[in-house]
């Protein structure tokens, strides 16, 4: 039954119900399509009978400011010596699953353990939100329709199969389980880890690293290669070159001066230099399986983060946290977004969040205006622009 409901996933076409409006007749429109995608009508009806909009759900997409916070305060907030003998811990007692992950996908069980340690603290934390109720609300919105409609078709899907209760809960964008996976993801990409026949991400810990795993591997990570490697760089380096919009292979990088912190350079491989916080704070070597991290979540920090916290499960030293310049206050930060949108720059939403857009308007206005050109916003470029 799963393959024929996943061929008829990928057959059909687009969600399209009208958003916003009567949710009651929005329902109707997401039962039809549900059904003509192949899902029986008895199941439909059931899926979407009692659904209700959650407003709490609207809230917390129109705030989430966690990431506002720097890298180091937020690193540092999530990363404690408690949380890093708990991701050792469950290396070494899911050792066999972690080197099925690493054997079938080229994932390395050290990015697994960071994002299950940060999605769910290991599946203890996955969510009050009822998963149902949280995507009919966002596919009812009319922000971003055409991402949770397809997510709700997929979860009515999941309900067919029995691996979808009605009472599931999660994140309040809709993602379920240990490493918080979207339905559509699920269906897609789901593995059966402990062979039960089922695809259970809220209980099975092998469901749930194994289909984290199988997730990188579809957005292109590649298997034997490093992701992140904190580095320090000469006093004197050409600071306009650092940022994710410049690549150079890691024997360009180590002509420049680059040095690893720890081992070697990856040879042969293409790299950028981040500092998130400036020249002043940590230096990272960000190579190809970085940049797949961004489709598990979409926040600069976040998945800096991750990443730096997957290199210490793995045995990396802590950062060096140097003494970066003090960071803008959101009401900075967004004057500061409303006047690089001014100049012509693309930073997305005027959200008060240094994110990768953010971080490459600063550094072009940064160069123009003969300013040492780390990416890191500061009050005397606000106050030039």
């Amino acid at each position: 039954m799963r393959a024929s409901l996943l061929a008829a996933v990928l057959a059909a076409p687009a969600a399209a119900a009208p958003c916003g409006g009567d949710f009651g007749a929005f329902l109707a429109a997401m039962q039809a399509e549900a059904i003509a995608g192949g899902i029986p009508a008895d199941s439909a009806a059931r899926f979407f009978a009692g659904a209700r909009i959650d407003e709490k759900v609207l809230k917390a997409d129109r705030s989430q400011g966690v990431f506002r916070k720097t890298f180091l305060d937020f690193s540092q907030s999530l990363i404690s010596k408690q949380r890093l003998a708990t991701a050792r811990a469950k290396s070494a007692s899911l050792d066999a699953i972690l080197d099925r992950a690493e054997a079938e996908y080229g994932v390395s069980r050290g990015i697994l353990l960071a994002f299950w340690a940060f999605e769910t603290d290991f599946g203890q934390v996955q969510g009050d939100f009822n998963t149902r109720n949280a995507l009919l609300t966002l596919a009812h919105d009319c922000r971003r329709p055409d991402l949770f409609q397809p997510q709700v078709l997929a979860a009515a899907q999941l309900h067919a199969l029995g691996e979808f209760d009605l009472d599931t809960t999660g994140a309040w964008a809709g993602e379920i389980g240990m490493v918080q996976m979207l339905p559509k993801d699920i269906l897609e990409r789901g593995v059966d880890g402990d062979g039960d026949g089922l695809i259970l991400l809220k209980s099975s810990e092998a469901d749930a690293i194994l289909s984290g795993a199988r997730m990188l591997q579809y957005h292109g990570w590649r298997a034997d290669e490093p992701w992140l490697t904190e580095i320090t760089l000469p006093a004197d380096f050409e600071w306009a070159l650092t940022g994710l919009e410049t690549e150079r292979s890691t024997e360009e990088w180590a002509a420049l001066g680059v040095t690893p912190r720890q081992g070697a350079l990856e040879p042969g491989l293409s790299a950028s230099i981040l500092l998130p916080q400036g020249r002043k704070g940590p230096a990272f070597l960000a190579y190809p399986n970085y940049r797949v991290l961004f489709e598990w979540n979409k926040s600069f920090v976040y998945v800096t983060t991750a990443a730096y916290f997957a290199t210490r499960i793995e045995g990396a030293e802590p950062y060096l946290a140097g003494k970066p310049g003090p960071a803008l206050e959101t009401e900075q930060m967004m004057a500061l977004q409303e006047r690089l949108a001014a100049r012509g720059h693309d930073v997305g939403r005027i959200d008060g969040i240094l994110g990768a857009g953010t971080r490459a308007a600063v550094q072009k206005e940064q160069i123009r205006l003969g300013l040492p050109a780390d990416g890191w916003p500061t009050r005397a470029l606000l106050d030039q622009l």
